[in-house]
This record gives C-alpha cells, sequence and structure tokens, in this order.
C-alpha cells in the first residue's frame, strides 16, 4: 500500500539502552529549550501600564453615532439588525415628538436598541448596511463581565459622548477613526 505523504517513519523497536531508561539526554534536552527561552525577549505586555498597537482594521465595541449636534444618527431603519448574521442586534422604532428636534435627525429613530455581545461576532456587517453612518466598531475591547446581563448593551451603553457637553469624551469615543464618506 502505498503511503499518502512521504512523512511515514517507520518505529524503532528495539530494547532501550541503560542511558534512555534513565531519560537523561530527553531531561537535558528540555532543560535547554527551557533556559533557551529565559533569556529571550518576553511577548508579555503589561495591560493597564502599557496598551499593545491594534491593526486599522481591529473591530472593537459598538457605538452609536451622533452628528455634530449631538443628535442621534440612527433613524431606526433596522438594516443593521437584517445585516447580523448571529442575530445580535434588537431594535424599537417611535417616531419624534414635537420639541425632540434637537435629540434626533430624522422623524422616526431607536427608542430601543440593544446588542448581544454574547452572540455578537465582530463582522462589522452592521457597520457596512448603516446607511446613515449611525453605528460603528470602535477601537476598544470588550470588557469582562461577571453576569450575562452585563454583556447586553442598551442604548445609553453604545450611545457616543454628547461632542458639545462632552468634547473631550466624544473626542476620545471617536479615537482615531476617519470619516468614510458613503
Amino acid at each position: 500500500m502505498q503511503p499518502l505523504t512521504n512523512r511515514v517513519k517507520q518505529v524503532d523497536r528495539r530494547p532501550m539502552t541503560l542511558l534512555e531508561k534513565a531519560y537523561l539526554p530527553a531531561i537535558f534536552k528540555g532543560m535547554s529549550i527551557t533556559f533557551g527561552h529565559i533569556f529571550k525577549k518576553k511577548p508579555t505586555i503589561n495591560y493597564p501600564e502599557k496598551t499593545r498597537s491594534f491593526s486599522p482594521v481591529f473591530r472593537g465595541l459598538h457605538i452609536l453615532n451622533r452628528d455634530e449636534e449631538g443628535r442621534e444618527n440612527c433613524t431606526a431603519c433596522g438594516l443593521c439588525a437584517v445585516a447580523c448574521p448571529a442575530e445580535a442586534i434588537t431594535m424599537e422604532a417611535a417616531e419624534r415628538k414635537p420639541g425632540e428636534e434637537n435629540l434626533y435627525r430624522e422623524e422616526k429613530y431607536a427608542a430601543r436598541y440593544e446588542i448581544n455581545m454574547l452572540r455578537c461576532i465582530f463582522c462589522g456587517l452592521c457597520e457596512e448596511a448603516c446607511p446613515k453612518d449611525a453605528i460603528y466598531l470602535s477601537e476598544t475591547f470588550a470588557p469582562a463581565n461577571y453576569q450575562r446581563q452585563g454583556f447586553i448593551y442598551g442604548k445609553d451603553d453604545l450611545l457616543i459622548p454628547h461632542p458639545v457637553t462632552e468634547k473631550e469624551a466624544y473626542e476620545k469615543a471617536k479615537g482615531g477613526r476617519v470619516k468614510i464618506q458613503k
């Protein structure tokens, strides 16, 4: 019978010598590998003090965007929820009432917007599907939590800070993101 690969080795079945029975060559070989790694540069990063640089296409936590005046961009069209392969996004639409023009850009807005981060696969399809640039994946990690409920982010958790009243927090949340013209 012909082997599928040429990596086949014949098994050596001869009895072990006294030196091999003591496993000394194997122990010395393992110790030499260990000592060789002791003097190499450590790949570990001390996270709170130092941060790692990420790729420009890194996809982190979701953020609901606002315009320059602080009004929400989301019009509750539902395209992000439809595009999500993991069905992690839920939303409910509502009509804008008179006097709420400074809160919402369009007549319709998302009254309830939730993302279940336990289901999210960070594919970015919600970001691509949004015609109003209302949602994007930021450069922030998803934080750890002990409760499942802590991974369901509501509209209050996702909304970017107000650009007029909280200018520094807004710029920090935006990060190095370049505005994409659609």
